[in-house]
């Protein structure tokens, strides 16, 4: 269990909030972090793995022509997923991985390809990604390290998004004051 899984679930639970995960590449990793916390099912409604490019249209509704146009390791798959899981399993907040652990490329995409994101109460309506962030990242190493890296860096996303809601310049002043998240 990490420090950044116990952040999250404290914070939402200060304020009274539920998340789901919908996730591609980590295949459940997520979900399983966050439920290695004790009293995770006060805010923790489930997840959706959806592996298989064609259930991130059906189960989680992205947007079938940005998959067919685009593969399901892009920005807007990203952010679609964290909206629709949000959306479908009745949420505050929203997370969602898509990437390449490898070993082979997939999608145009080189293999440490990864996108994180986070769709949240900020947003005008659920389902909307007007309070979302997405996150590209380029990661290194094998297989294991990648997905692991995914889990962290899109918890670390939504610590984000859960301790400070800032948008715009705000949240560009502090990221230079503190040198990163």
């Amino acid at each position: 269990m990490s420090s950044t899984a116990t952040d999250v679930v404290r914070l939402l639970t200060v304020k009274g909030e539920t998340l789901a995960v919908a996730e591609s590449l980590t295949g459940g990793l997520v979900a399983a972090e966050i439920t290695s916390v004790p009293g995770a099912s006060k805010v923790f409604r489930g997840s959706v793995t959806a592996y298989a490019t064609e259930l991130k249209h059906d189960l989680l509704d992205v947007d079938a022509a940005l998959l067919e146009t685009r593969g399901a390791v892009d920005a807007q798959v990203a952010a679609q997923m964290a909206a629709g899981v949000r959306k479908v399993l009745g949420t505050d907040w929203g997370i969602a991985t898509t990437g390449v652990a490898g070993p082979e490329p997939q999608d145009w995409q080189p293999v440490g390809t990864v996108f994180v994101a986070v769709d949240g109460p900020l947003a005008a309506d659920p389902g909307s990604a007007g309070g979302g962030k997405v996150e590209a990242l380029r990661l290194n190493g094998g297989r294991a390290e990648i997905r692991r890296e995914s889990v962290r860096s899109v918890l670390a996303l939504l610590l984000e998004g859960l301790a400070g809601g800032q948008t715009g310049n705000e949240r560009a002043q502090d990221t230079e004051r503190n040198g990163g998240f």
